[in-house]
């Protein structure tokens, strides 16, 4: 019950600035604060079965214009505030993580030993490209990934995990394995990286190969969840210096600034992060992933205030002159006015910003008036201009569309 109850503070955030708090203050002392704690702090984005969007192309609203995808935003918001809606499953976890770390058990379906993949499959590139299985067991989350035989963390195993030092110690020896894969290497205890001897190799290999790119989402997902947080920043700065400055993975620009920069759950690391990369980024007005422009108080809630009212009023369209032909159809009528009754008989007239002129009362719905009836109807205007606005005497209609600050009474037209 008490889950359920905490279930209901939840509020699924509906748009990418919600599930981004990287630029909520620019103060570095209030930013070093990582986004990950007691879920009930934090507000969910999105069920954890929602599967986020392959980030392998550009995400574009046009051919010019980039848009910030929400799902990505979801998913990596979900992940940094440490599965606010995660779910234990029922059943006793068995911690085949672990063990598999600890090289007791095989990666299932394969059944390989996680001591096999260290020794042999290093540098043997083919079987690391093209086999998709291995990957959900070196780096296990707590979230589903392709390979169903896999088993997702728990919080529990996480906390086992980071306690047993042999799973740790095969744990970097596997990631050492997939920088070498994409052409860089561990420099030292620390988690700084560089390029390997294979870099021009590796690189235009990994520019070219772009589902990797969700393999090193993964990776970096992995490391903040088993303890190697401080390992993701020099990894993310490698790539952004390689994608933008040096140009060797162009294509890997979008999805390290959309994926791998917000997987880092330190909002300060964050910044400093895209601030580099703004410096670097072509076309500069492009770049979509910094800070909101400040506005002055109350401009956005007046601006949200005009939008509303922009698309409730109807669009104006001057009044057309009216013609000096004896004689306006019910059609050239509803013409000038920009609109008219669906009625054909029906004829709208437009209403004047000042009196009445005399090509004005000299026309009407029904054709030429009269003279004498001109001046019967100035007459009885004038008679009852003082009671028109409350409640009309004679028969008539009161003529109001297109200005709602004059209610004019018209007199009625003799047969």
């Amino acid at each position: 019950m008490g889950n359920l109850m905490g279930s209901l503070r939840y509020k699924e955030p509906s748009t990418v600035e919600e599930c981004d708090s990287t630029w909520e203050t620019d103060s570095d002392d209030s930013s070093s604060i990582p986004e990950t704690g007691n879920p009930g702090d934090f507000s969910p984005c999105g069920d954890q079965d929602t599967p986020a969007p392959p980030q392998c192309a550009d995400t574009r609203e046009s051919s010019s214009k980039l848009k910030r995808s929400f799902y990505a935003a979801k998913d990596l918001y979900k992940y940094r505030h440490s599965y606010p809606n995660y779910k234990e499953p029922r059943q006793p976890s068995e911690y085949r993580n672990l063990r598999f770390y600890l090289n007791k058990i095989p990666l299932v379906p394969d059944g390989i030993y996680v001591e096999e993949i260290l020794n042999k499959w290093k540098g043997d590139y083919e079987k690391l490209e093209h086999n998709h299985t291995y990957i959900q067991w070196l780096f296990p989350l707590r979230e589903q990934g392709l390979n169903f035989y896999a088993q997702e963390l728990t919080q529990d195993e996480i906390k086992e995990f980071q306690t047993t030092r042999e799973a740790k110690r095969r744990f970097l020896l596997a990631y050492t394995v997939m920088l070498d894969f994409f052409g860089m290497k561990l420099l030292d205890k620390n988690g700084n990286v560089g390029r390997a001897a294979n870099w021009q190799d590796r690189f235009q290999h990994l520019n070219e190969s772009q589902h990797n790119y969700l393999r090193i989402t993964r990776i970096l997902k992995s490391l903040g969840e088993l303890g190697f947080e401080s390992f993701k920043p020099p990894l993310v700065r490698l790539l952004l210096e390689e994608s933008l400055l040096e140009e060797t993975v162009p294509n890997m620009k979008h999805s390290a600034l959309e994926y791998f920069v917000y997987t880092i759950r330190d909002r300060k690391e964050r910044r400093a992060l895209l601030r580099f990369a703004q410096l670097h980024y072509r076309p500069a007005e492009q770049f979509i992933w910094g800070p909101l422009k400040k506005r002055k108080p109350g401009a956005r809630t007046s601006s949200a205030l005009e939008k509303n009212a922009a698309k409730s009023r109807p669009a104006k369209e001057p009044a057309a002159k009216i013609p000096s032909s004896p004689r306006v159809s019910g059609d050239d009528a509803g013409k000038a006015e920009g609109g008219g009754s669906d009625k054909p008989e029906e004829v709208n007239r437009a209403i004047p910003d000042g009196p009445p002129t005399q090509t004005e009362e000299k026309y009407s719905s029904k054709g030429e008036r009269d003279p004498k009836d001109s001046k019967t109807a100035a007459e009885n205007k004038a008679k009852h201009a003082g009671s028109c606005k409350t409640k009309p005497q004679h028969e008539g209609k009161i003529e109001s569309k297109g200005r709602n600050d004059r209610n004019e009474y018209i007199d009625p037209i003799p047969v």
